[in-house]
């Protein structure tokens, strides 16, 4: 009787082993896991920033004038064709004027080519912003919306806009809208 109450008091030395071995099994696999998700974890915030930059654009895109002539013109209010204007509106930024992008069409080099920041993001005026690691490109192209028209393509009455801004070796974010002309002057 006393032999067998001795085998019961403890554990032995090959249990003890065993025990430490599969607890540091079980504690590598969560290690490697959490190192796997932390290492990974810094994407999300890249992509975020980058639909940010998306959709201020865009909606920089969209909120700008949207006229048959040049928003300086003398009749850019009330003009409701191209012919009616002095200086119609043309695609690209005219070099004449202090804000090189005043209306929608300024922001493509011609009737469906993209304008491209060339891997440097600039505001309104032209000027480089300070994001490293972003590139944006944005094309603007004549539409048809739901049976609306797109007019011609010197005179298109939807645009369609698409806005990609790429980040980290090749992954984008896509962002699409569309800008209609629904009266003389549009802001």
């Amino acid at each position: 009787m006393c032999t067998s109450q001795r085998r019961q008091r403890g554990v032995t030395l090959i249990e003890l082993v065993l025990f430490i071995v599969i607890v540091s099994v079980a504690v590598a696999g969560v290690l490697s896991v959490l190192t796997f998700t932390t290492r990974h974890s810094a994407d999300p915030l890249r992509r975020k920033q980058a639909l940010m930059i998306a959709e201020g654009l865009l909606e920089e895109v969209e909120l700008a004038q949207f006229t048959y002539c040049e928003p300086n013109s003398a009749n850019s209010d009330t003009a409701g064709s191209v012919s009616a204007c002095s200086t119609p509106e043309t695609w690209g930024p005219e070099a004449s004027d202090s804000r090189p992008y005043d209306n929608v069409n300024d922001y493509a080099v011609s009737s469906g080519h993209p304008f491209d920041s060339g891997g440097v993001l600039v505001d309104a005026a032209g000027n480089a912003l300070g994001l490293s690691g972003y590139s944006a490109s944005l094309l603007v192209e004549p539409a048809n919306l739901n049976g609306i028209a797109s007019g011609t393509t010197a005179d298109p009455q939807v645009l369609h806009l698409v806005v990609t801004v790429t980040y980290d070796a090749g992954q984008s974010v896509t962002l699409d809208g569309y800008r209609t002309r629904y009266a003389p002057q549009v802001q």
